[in-house]
């Protein structure tokens, strides 16, 4: 989620368009190979290739050198929590949590007792973007991975760091780490990923911050094209990919946990609720109730951050109550696809102690 100067999301008479430039370096096993390999293009789902953009450099990996600074309310920022959690680098990889609104400058550590980071030492993400990089132009977005003995930011490529957590910190991953990335299902998955970001993850977005009826509209159209088209993969299998888990997956959780709560609503994305659709909403509930999905969100910062800071269209500030959470607890009955979560690795263990969410913003903990 951007951060910028501007306090305005949408612009009148003018559909959105993300801003997807981001620090592109990346945290690799071998930097030497990946400086030495051919550039490639940067492209808005993350590569496998071995190489870097252009202008980007390779970092080694190196457990406890890095921190992940990671808002619980941001799809982005979520999805990167989540696969740390299922591939157990929590201690390889520490995290930083800032709270769910922010201002026109920064997200802030207002999570952490005095505002400040316990180790970063900082009460804005923007100050370690500015160790960096001094005159730093962009926004300051959510995730952002920090160099600790420098307090720099490494990078904010939040598509990049999921699959380079799952290919380049095999070393730290814990045993019985499941496979996000299986090599049979890589061509027609990024397939799948590339629509699921394009009308979906962003979708939503195109949607709630379209600056004519036009562009609402056309959003509109293209998001519930794709959310039919989902519904109807997963009617018969049980994940994305199958009988078990991916990156897809992933990335298509983080759009669905929010759906109800914030987009069908603030975003105008209102033709159906996920609970209206059948195989989407048991299938989102079958995530929910598995460890490393469901135990990372915290639905109250995730209104909060949608109806406090997106000031531009709901100018009130209002958050609402709803919706009932106790019905992501429900049974789902996707067992009877088939398939397993994690095919032949293990459930992650039991949350982090300081990790947790909140009990009371959360059905898991109530």
């Amino acid at each position: 989620m951007d951060s910028s100067t501007n306090t305005g999301y949408s612009t009148p008479g003018k559909p959105f368009t993300r801003d997807t430039n981001y620090i592109n370096d990346r945290i690799v096993a071998d930097p030497e190979a990946h400086r030495d390999a051919d550039p490639y293009e940067y492209n808005t789902i993350g590569t496998l290739t071995t190489g870097l953009t252009k202008d980007a450099e390779a970092w080694p990996v190196e457990a406890g050198r890095y921190r992940l600074v990671a808002a619980r309310a941001c799809p982005w920022a979520n999805r990167t929590i989540i696969v740390r959690r299922l591939l157990g680098l929590e201690d390889a990889i520490s995290l930083g949590t800032p709270g769910p609104t922010h201002d026109a400058n920064s997200w802030t550590f207002d999570l952490d007792p005095d505002g400040v980071d316990p180790v970063l030492g900082t009460h804005r993400l923007q100050e370690n973007y500015f160790k960096r990089f001094p005159d730093y132009p962009r926004g300051i977005t959510v995730p952002a991975i920090v160099d600790i003995p420098t307090g720099g930011v490494v990078t904010n490529d939040y598509p990049q760091i999921t699959l380079d957590f799952s290919t380049e910190w095999t070393a730290f991953h814990r045993d019985g780490a499941p496979n996000l990335l299986p090599e049979e299902h890589l061509d027609e998955m990024f397939d799948i990923i590339k629509r699921i970001f394009t009308e979906v993850n962003n979708g939503v977005y195109r949607a709630g911050f379209a600056g004519s009826q036009e562009a609402y509209e056309d959003a509109y159209e293209r998001l519930f094209t794709a959310m039919d088209w989902l519904e109807e993969r997963l009617t018969t299998r049980r994940y994305l990919m199958g009988e078990h888990i991916t990156e897809a997956d992933v990335r298509l959780f983080t759009t669905l946990v929010r759906f109800d709560p914030a987009y069908h609503g603030h975003f105008k994305c209102n033709r159906n609720k996920l609970i209206e659709f059948s195989a989407l909403w048991a299938y989102a509930r079958d995530l929910f109730q598995t460890p490393g999905f469901g135990d990372t969100v915290d639905f109250q910062q995730v209104k909060d951050h949608y109806y406090i800071v997106h000031r531009d269209i709901n100018p009130s500030g209002i958050v609402p109550k709803g919706p009932v959470l106790a019905e992501w607890l429900t049974e789902h009955g996707r067992q009877d696809l088939g398939g397993s979560p994690f095919g032949d690795g293990t459930a992650p263990g039991p949350v982090r102690e300081g990790e947790g969410v909140d009990p009371a913003t959360n059905p898991l903990y109530a």
